[in-house]
């Protein structure tokens, strides 16, 4: 089985559109290619029967105006929600603009009416794979959170400087405590998070926390 046949077995489109016979025609389509596809007429209906991220879901494909709550409402909803998903907006003439808005909120993609068929499917295979990425990028993080919550706050303050590559004796400087604790703790963290080196545990701490690449420092020789 290929990746891509693996990725439609196991993904399904979600989609919402309350024109009744667009959403139709896209169900379709979509499915006449092998997606899996379950659609809304609002989004109203998809937030009442989702709480949480849909564990199959390959990618929303959203319909970017809607009366009652419209497509960039439902994706700020969802932000809020700490829902990291591909999004595919399709959009009418004239909504160009709005478009924009949605891709700097975090969309993939945008389709603007009519469009043509290869041209979608092209798209949501696209996201499909985007949003394969964020789920283990999301997998790996909520991992390395575990990891690290069996940490000390104290621990906690010496694994981070280590992870900014400062050494044992600039860590019990910056701390006020002795080389000889810096290194106590140095092991109790590797224990605790399953780490045998520094260069792993900077790898959990960037995970759980991205902006400490930018103050991260180059390795200094331990004295």
């Amino acid at each position: 089985m290929t990746d891509k046949e693996s990725t439609i077995k196991e993904s399904t489109i979600y989609l919402i559109d309350d024109d009744d016979a667009f959403r139709r025609s896209l169900v379709f389509l979509l499915e006449s290619v092998g997606w899996n596809v379950r659609d809304f007429n609002s989004a109203i209906t998809f937030m009442e029967e989702h709480e949480d991220v849909p564990a199959d879901l390959g990618c929303l494909v959203l319909d970017i105006r809607m009366p009652v709550m419209s497509g960039l409402h439902l994706q700020q909803r969802l932000h809020s929600r700490g829902w990291s998903i591909p999004i595919i907006f399709i959009t009418g003439h004239g909504d160009v603009e709005l478009a924009v808005q949605a891709m700097k909120s975090g969309a993939c993609d945008f389709m603007e009416k009519p469009f043509r068929d290869q041209a979608l499917l092209d798209a949501v295979e696209n996201a499909v794979r985007q949003g394969g990425h964020l789920r283990r990028t999301s997998e790996r993080r909520a991992a390395a959170q575990e990891a690290l919550s069996h940490l000390s706050q104290r621990e906690y303050e010496v694994a981070r400087l280590l992870a900014l590559g400062q050494p044992n004796k600039l860590v019990a400087r910056s701390l006020g405590i002795s080389e000889k604790t810096v290194h106590v703790h140095r092991q109790r963290i590797m224990d605790k998070a399953s780490v045998s080196s520094a260069a792993e545990l900077a790898h959990l701490m960037l995970l759980t926390d991205p902006d400490l690449l930018d103050q991260i420092m180059p390795p200094v020789a331990e004295d």
